[in-house]
């Protein structure tokens, strides 16, 4: 995973060693030896994640993360404060500016690198949510004022799975001065309560009796209804091994006991907040732009908003020098369920296909109907054997599970042949770039169908 990294800290020593160390993970590291200096940076440049020292003179870190917070250009820019400071009351200060997490100094390896690809997994989605929305303005449809991340007193409704009693009450105590709370102590009750109802929250223990909570917040990361629900864990200090667990597999934070009630409250507010933006800029997208860029019979984006968007991933790919591929897709031989079975058939099997496209990729990929049977899917920060692996999942999931049609009482053999390419520094236009992809979906077609063809930009 690739990222934009902006160290600051006023001693320089302090700084070359974190850009070594995230240099060998293959980050793109930036650095400031000021307060000043990193929000002129950050004004100018694209940032993903920021490590900010807290003491430095003149601008402190608090005040930095302060300023970034209360500017909505760069409000979403996930902040982690390094600091040698480790009391409850600076943890809070930090908090309250808007940090999303602390690292102690000295600074361990694995928590600096798990925290950063934690980070940008979160600030990958909400940039690409923000792109989308913008798309959209720019296609002429109206966009309300985005409102600013660092409001306070947002109310939600968070359930937590705790079965000891006594930390359930302390911290229902707190949280229900702010938020709807509800106290589930059964991690398999939780799912169901997850599926029926909407949180905004979900925090988990990782010491409940005879069960493993990373198994739960793994469930609930799978789940489509779940899959952008805020996690947070509460470990034991010794449980570091499982913490680390957590946030590379995409929890969202976490607090080790034991718990400071301003703390928890601090935390819960930042996520819940981040929550309400990312349904805010959903809510955009579905609402303002729903008829306009919408295929009306599979619910997939339609050829109209391909063209407006992919141009904007393909200039923000190349100018940051990310990876971006293009799997191109369609249904082998569906003119001849047409003519067998009527376009009424034809279109459930068009609606279930596009069913099983959305349930085999990312929330932050791009699917479109752009005619007929043929489908594309633009994947960001994605190279060519990955959106090979994923082409192959689409593929298996069409061919080994036959389509149901109702009204027929009967099932359909359905197969698929998919054409990937991926983007690189011989790609001087997005008309090359498609070109490549329908070339190799031609490929697939013509050595057999239901296959996977791979054609390098």
């Amino acid at each position: 995973m690739t990222a934009r990294v902006l160290v600051v800290d006023d001693i320089k020593a302090n700084v070359k060693l974190l850009e070594a160390r995230l240099s060998a993970e293959y980050f793109e590291i930036i650095t400031a030896y000021s307060g000043p200096e990193a929000l002129s940076i950050c004004d100018e440049d694209r940032i993903d994640v920021i490590l900010l020292d807290v003491m430095m003179p003149g601008m402190d870190g608090f005040e930095v993360c302060e300023r970034l917070k209360a500017n909505p250009l760069t409000q979403h820019i996930p902040v982690v404060m390094v600091t040698a400071l480790d009391t409850p009351a600076d943890r809070l200060r930090g908090l309250e500016v808007g940090a999303d997490d602390f690292l102690t100094k000295p600074v361990d390896d694995v928590a600096l690198v798990t925290r950063v690809k934690n980070l940008t997994r979160l600030k990958m989605l909400t940039d690409e949510m923000s792109m989308r929305a913008e798309t959209g303005n720019q296609m002429g449809l109206s966009q309300e004022n985005i409102p600013i991340f660092a409001e306070k007193q947002w109310n939600g409704n968070i359930l937590i799975v705790e079965d000891h009693p006594r930390s359930a009450e302390r911290m229902t105590k707190t949280l229900t001065a702010q938020h709807m709370v509800d106290i589930e102590p059964n991690p398999q009750e939780a799912l169901f309560k997850l599926a029926e109802q909407e949180f905004d929250l979900l925090i988990i223990s990782l010491d409940l009796n005879g069960v493993d909570g990373l198994r739960l917040a793994g469930q609930v990361r799978s789940l489509e209804r779940t899959r952008n629900l805020p996690i947070l864990i509460i470990v034991s200090p010794e449980d570091r091994a499982r913490l680390m667990r957590g946030l590379d597999m995409g929890v969202n934070d976490y607090m080790v006991r034991p718990i400071c009630p301003n703390e928890m409250m601090a935390r819960v507010n930042t996520q819940i907040r981040r929550k309400k933006y990312t349904d805010y800029l959903r809510n955009c997208l579905e609402t303002r732009v729903e008829l306009a860029i919408t295929d009306a019979l599979t619910g997939l984006h339609n050829r109209h908003y391909l063209e407006s968007h992919l141009k904007t991933l393909f200039d923000e790919a190349r100018s940051t020098r990310k990876n971006l591929s293009v799997l191109m897709t369609d249904i082998d031989y569906f003119k001849s369920v047409n003519d067998t079975y009527g376009h009424d058939v034809g279109d459930q099997v068009l609606k279930e296909f596009a069913r099983r496209i959305r349930t085999n990729i990312r929330g932050m990929d791009l699917a479109c109907r752009i005619g007929g049977e043929e489908f594309v899917i633009v994947m960001p920060d994605t190279n060519l054997t990955e959106c090979y692996n994923v082409a192959e999942r689409i593929r298996k999931s069409i061919e080994k599970e036959t389509f149901y049609i109702p009204q027929l009482e009967k099932f359909l053999e359905i197969t698929t042949s998919i054409g990937i390419t991926a983007l690189d520094k011989e790609v001087n236009s997005l008309e090359l770039l498609i070109k490549k992809a329908d070339q190799a979906l031609y490929c697939a077609k013509r050595d057999g169908r239901n296959r996977v063809a791979a054609d390098a930009a």
